[in-house]
């Protein structure tokens, strides 16, 4: 079996990783650098946790995705996880813990509701102001992405795959398994497009199901009487009435994060990555409110990336023609289930899953 695979994010290059492992021959085409700079990948960090609220069918995937990253450190030489705990605020409205609850006491993980005098006394920067209940959970945690992504090539590169940077895919033939770069054609027995943002410009008849949103995070420092309780923070979730912030803290050589998971919908991955007023205001808006002394805060970087965003925030895994797969795992929860998503697309292609269920299973339906 000769696959050939369009994407070098998470979802690519973990699909690479999983068929190398069942001894397909792989092709990794992307566009730019592998691993891909301008994937919403390649970041420094991003939250991972069991926790799932209102979408019970990826809380049940999880064990699996921790496992799955757990095998892939395993091979690429480096755990590049770390375990924080996570803590949730919710400012009015629904906190969503019975359902947390629902989710982790069968896996048992430890979870409870948070006095909000505790919550003062363990994040002093945290504002409380209209926070109206907390809760803590364990099995949750910081995948360092960047890292991952970057040893990940690196493995692929070492193992066999035949790997295409600075490839931009032209064109695809879905039934012929061929992929076009330049005046150059490659044959393959499958296709695989996992070209995230970028994916309609391949399969423009996806436009109405698969669509760009142009995101933003903020990079900051803190001021340096809270330094110290943020080197030990675990990550976070705030949502406030017109935000929803996550918040990664600076841990392991990594900068403070935080950024809005509203999508804007805006936006296609060919667009520049030049912060504006427009961009960065929701989530500095999320800042100021989240953060006591938000003032004293220095910006080190606005970041502007492109999900690919669904409706229903469910993940896409499906035939695209009798000799091609198309793989969109993102929704902005992509990352935690990445290689979970690719090793089971690449079951599916190696024939040790039917090819009907996987569809189901990555829409977290089954």
């Amino acid at each position: 079996m000769r696959v050939a695979i369009i994407g070098a994010g998470i979802g690519g290059m973990s699909t690479a990783w999983a068929l190398r492992k069942r001894g397909a021959e792989v092709m990794l085409f992307d566009q730019g650098a592998i691993p891909s700079v301008t994937a919403s990948s390649n970041d420094e960090h991003r939250i991972t946790r069991h926790t799932y609220g209102g979408l019970p069918g990826y809380a049940a995937l999880m064990p699996h995705a921790f496992d799955t990253y757990a095998r892939m450190f395993a091979d690429i030489g480096a755990d590049h996880y770390l375990p924080t705990g996570i803590i949730y605020a919710a400012r009015g409205g629904e906190d969503h813990y019975d359902e947390v609850a629902a989710d982790l006491s069968p896996l048992g993980i430890a979870h409870r509701r948070l006095p909000l005098g505790e919550l003062a006394a363990r994040l002093p920067f945290v504002s409380l102001n209209g926070i109206t209940s907390a809760f803590e959970a364990g099995g949750s945690g910081i995948l360092f992405a960047g890292r991952i992504v970057r040893d990940l090539a690196a493995w692929l590169a070492e193992n066999g795959v035949e790997m295409h940077p600075h490839s931009k895919v032209t064109a695809i033939d879905t039934e012929a398994a061929t992929v076009t770069v330049g005046d150059r054609v490659h044959s393959a027995d499958l296709v695989v497009i996992a070209a995230g943002a970028w994916v309609t410009n391949l399969l423009p008849g996806m436009a109405d199901r698969l669509k760009p949103s142009r995101q933003l995070v903020l990079y900051l420092e803190p001021p340096a009487h809270h330094a110290s309780a943020w080197a030990e923070a675990p990550v976070m979730i705030d949502v406030g009435p017109d935000f929803g912030a996550y918040i990664l803290p600076p841990r392991n050589g990594t900068r403070l994060k935080i950024g809005d998971h509203r999508f804007t919908r805006i936006g296609h991955g060919d667009d520049d990555r030049i912060a504006t007023d427009f961009d960065i205001a929701p989530v500095l808006h999320a800042a100021q409110t989240a953060f006591k002394d938000f003032d004293q805060y220095k910006i080190l970087e606005p970041k502007v990336c492109y999900y690919t965003v669904t409706d229903d925030e469910r993940f896409v895994i499906e035939k695209a023609g009798s000799a091609a797969w198309l793989l969109s795992a993102c929704s902005g929860h992509g990352f935690k289930l990445g290689a979970l998503m690719g090793e089971g697309l690449a079951r599916t292609i190696m024939g040790d899953a039917p090819a009907g269920d996987v569809t189901a299973w990555a829409a977290g339906r089954r």
